[in-house]
């Protein structure tokens, strides 16, 4: 029997289907889609891609529905209140990430209450929440703001972060390794044999509904003049999108180091970085803006160690929190509250504790195109991200099987 026209269009249709939701996409392709996607969202709204700021305004707006007065917070004036996280962009890039997540989720008919076999690793993951949310914010950004979107838009505190939170997840590797982190192990009894029935899939249908009142609501922001709050939401839903299809986390870019030599994550994140310098350097020029930023001072340098021993410890950073979240991982909802309640221990610090005056008075926001002007910032911006590339290609080849073993060597390994 020939097929007919329509029979032949709808057997494509399902290959470009599974491919698009059953398989996820090249790490390489979705970074450097999102550095694209990030710098473009620079350009229109003046603002970088980011998370862990609107997480701690989360954390003031809950003080405040208990009667804590925070109107004379340092750090809550530093990253304004104004608003609700629903009428704020920042607001729209988080819940857009989280929504345009669980889209893919269900369109891939991948959700699925997972609890972790150990209930202790629910208090790890909300220790480790913390201890990344707090330093996070101490350094004025997570692995987005403070790294991803910090190094295209030039600013020194994000290489002083980059390198903190190396050294930060290498002592978290070392810390969730030990026996005393682990645990017990849980033991499942062998030979049974279960049915496994296929679920119905209409996880797609529920994706398509949720896809289309989120369309509408973008909809009726532009229509009733709320255009960035549209704009945020579109681009939270992409960021989300590729971030869940291309499993993107930034705890493993690092800790796969560590652990088991794999660079693909870090060759990916680098990748977009690079692309994400030159087409941010060009609408900063183009467009006459001034570059995002942040203050480079033992802050920075502090925090990027916690974040990185946080995240470790929680087993994500925050953009892998977000999609693992969404597949139904309830591991990852304390590392989400634990990052609210550390940015917000980390607020209440900046000033009655100290922290300003002791760990960040003292530095002073630098930015390349400032000191060396735009060329020459792109130039060592690329050569910096080059040698990190090549020494990702270095590392995963000789060093496949973690720190200390060389590849093709079996001492040690039982």
């Amino acid at each position: 029997m020939i097929p007919t026209f329509h029979s032949s269009r709808r057997a494509g249709i399902t290959i470009v289907f599974k491919k698009v939701f059953n398989q996820y996409w090249s790490p390489y392709i979705v970074m450097a889609a999102a550095g694209i996607l990030s710098a473009i969202y620079f350009g229109i709204t003046k603002t970088v891609w980011a998370v862990t700021g609107e997480f701690t305004r989360l954390g003031g707006h809950i003080l405040e529905l208990f009667g804590v007065d925070i109107s004379d917070w340092a750090y809550f004036k530093l990253i304004h209140m104004e608003g609700t996280t629903f009428t704020r962009t920042d607001g729209w890039i988080v819940w857009g990430m989280f929504i345009g997540a669980l889209l893919m989720v269900l369109f891939s008919n991948n959700f699925k209450i997972r609890m972790p076999r150990q209930k202790r690793r629910l208090l790890q993951g909300l220790i480790g929440g913390f201890v990344a949310g707090f330093g996070a914010r101490m350094a004025l950004g997570c692995n987005l703001a403070a790294f991803f979107t910090g190094v295209p838009q030039f600013s020194l505190h994000s290489w002083i972060f980059i390198v903190a939170t190396a050294i930060g997840t290498f002592g978290g590797a070392k810390i969730v390794n030990t026996s005393w982190w682990k645990g017990k192990p849980v033991l499942q009894k062998g030979n049974t044999v279960s049915i496994i029935k296929e679920r119905r899939k209409i996880q797609p249908y529920i994706g398509g509904v949720l896809a289309l009142a989120y369309a509408v609501l973008i909809i009726y922001f532009y229509a009733v003049g709320k255009n960035m709050l549209g704009t945020a939401a579109i681009f939270g839903a992409a960021f989300g999108i590729l971030i869940e299809r291309g499993q993107i986390c930034f705890t493993s870019a690092f800790r796969d180091l560590w652990i088991s030599g794999r660079a693909t994550m870090t060759k990916a994140i680098t990748l977009g970085m690079a692309v994400s310098s030159v087409v941010t350097l060009i609408i900063i020029l183009v467009n006459g803006m001034d570059p995002v930023t942040k203050m480079a001072a033992p802050s920075t340098l502090i925090g990027g160690l916690l974040f990185g021993v946080g995240i470790v410890m929680a087993g994500g950073c925050e953009t892998g929190m977000m999609y693992r979240l969404m597949e139904g991982q309830v591991i990852f909802l304390p590392v989400f509250i634990g990052n609210i309640i550390g940015a917000t221990v980390l607020a209440y610090g900046w000033d009655h504790l100290g922290i300003y005056n002791t760990l960040v008075k003292m530095g002073k926001p630098i930015n390349l195109i400032d000191v060396m002007g735009p060329a020459w910032a792109l130039i060592l911006t690329l050569a910096l991200l080059a040698a990190g590339f090549v020494v990702a290609v270095f590392w995963q080849k000789n060093y496949r099987f973690g720190v200390g073993f060389k590849k093709g060597e079996t001492k040690n390994v039982h």
